[in-house]
């Protein structure tokens, strides 16, 4: 079967940086198991790394969340921890909103039978990736992993998995 893992945004500035939560560290050892079970089977791996430029606080995410984070070419923007070394030679998108159009696009004709996402932040970035996944590949099992993903609430992290059981995304 081929399977795809995505690892969404798992940057330092949303595990210990400017938007660092301690569910975000906590997920760290279940999410590089997760990767390395991937890679030893010979599955594709990809990440994504939420960007953006020294204009953010102009940006319309921006004006909602002024905290500048993910600046490219900050440390930020980097991957977090042993993550980071696991996923050193992986492809991947920088994306400037929530989800990635580029990726959704590249799905599109990619034969993927399962797509498994993890990461951060579950109620934003992690759901709009898993619904774009949704509609670019319908016909492929999207998963996330509940062990792998983190949100800053218990109830956002909740009601993010009920939104995403009701999209037929399968939450382990």
């Amino acid at each position: 079967m081929k399977k795809l893992l995505i690892v969404v945004d798992y940057q330092k500035d949303f595990v210990d940086g400017a938007l660092g939560f301690p569910q975000a560290q906590e997920i760290e050892e279940a999410l590089c198991e997760k990767i390395s079970a991937y890679q030893a089977e010979g599955q594709d791996i990809i990440c994504t790394l939420d960007t953006h430029g020294e204009d953010y606080l102009r940006t319309q995410e921006g004006k909602n969340l002024p905290i500048p984070h993910c600046i490219k070419g900050s440390e930020g923007h980097g991957l977090y921890g042993k993550a980071a070394g696991l996923l050193f030679s992986c492809p991947r998108f920088e994306k400037p909103a929530f989800g990635s159009m580029a990726l959704a696009k590249w799905l599109e004709d990619k034969e993927y039978e399962e797509i498994e996402l993890c990461g951060v932040v579950t109620d934003i970035c992690v759901i709009s990736n898993a619904v774009l996944c949704k509609a670019a590949r319908p016909e492929a099992q999207v998963t996330v992993d509940s062990a792998c993903v983190a949100a800053i609430t218990e109830e956002a992290q909740q009601a993010a998995f009920s939104v995403m059981k009701s999209l037929q995304i399968k939450v382990l």
